[in-house]
């Protein structure tokens, strides 16, 4: 999905003209931390509250518009791009332009996490699996493979690399809950498996097993 289908229809702007003052009343009214400026369709810039907190709140933003950040984003670029500046840079919205520096509206970061969870497919039922491994041993059609024998569908895989551990990470969400057969599965191939969230059947049965026992015994 491209930016500019996610830009907000609610979000207010801002001009040179209002003072700090309303700029603070605003981002409360729609709770934001941030609003942007702009004159004459032209994107000017991002204030944000925790800079006009600390000023003069009858001055006017001309006043201090050296100091506008000029972050943005550009309608015709993958959302994702999106995602990554909000991150970056700690906002609850962010611009997003066309060419020539044309203002075309601003997308909130709910509606960017929203939009990210039906990419990641993380609203669809199923189980996930993290593995942990070395970068130069991953391989997609390994890993789709081994979940396929066991009579199941890889319907995402993400992969992350952490600079601070040197650890390279593999998501994969399945199409169904009950993973301790791909687990096995995975085990027995020796990948690491550093998280699952999902049921474990086996693990069930036997717990239901041992129940019995126990309530025959008892009689």
């Amino acid at each position: 999905m491209l930016n500019k289908e996610l830009i907000s229809a609610t979000i207010p702007t801002l001009n040179l003209k209002d003072s700090v003052y309303q700029a603070l009343e605003l981002m409360a009214e729609f709770h934001v931390m941030q609003l942007a400026v702009v004159g004459e369709d032209k994107y000017l810039g991002l204030v944000s509250e925790d800079h006009l907190m600390n000023i003069d709140e009858n001055l006017l933003l001309q006043a201090i518009e050296p100091h506008f950040s000029r972050v943005a984003v550009r309608a015709q670029s993958h959302f994702v791009e999106a995602v990554q500046s909000v991150n970056d840079h700690n906002l609850s919205i962010i611009p997003v332009v066309e060419p020539e520096n044309i203002f075309a509206g601003v997308i909130t970061a709910a509606d960017l996490l929203k939009q990210l969870g039906k990419t990641t497919g993380a609203s669809e039922p199923g189980g996930i699996i993290v593995l942990e491994m070395e970068q130069r041993n991953f391989s997609f059609s390994e890993i789709s493979k081994l979940v396929e024998t066991n009579d199941a569908q890889v319907t995402q895989l993400n992969t992350y690399w952490d600079s601070t551990t040197g650890s390279f990470f593999v998501t994969v969400k399945i199409n169904k809950f009950e993973i301790s057969d791909i687990l096995a599965t995975f085990q027995r191939y020796e990948y690491q498996v550093k998280y699952y969230f999902g049921e474990e059947l086996y693990e069930n049965e036997l717990r239901s097993n041992y129940d019995h026992l126990m309530n025959y015994l008892s009689i």
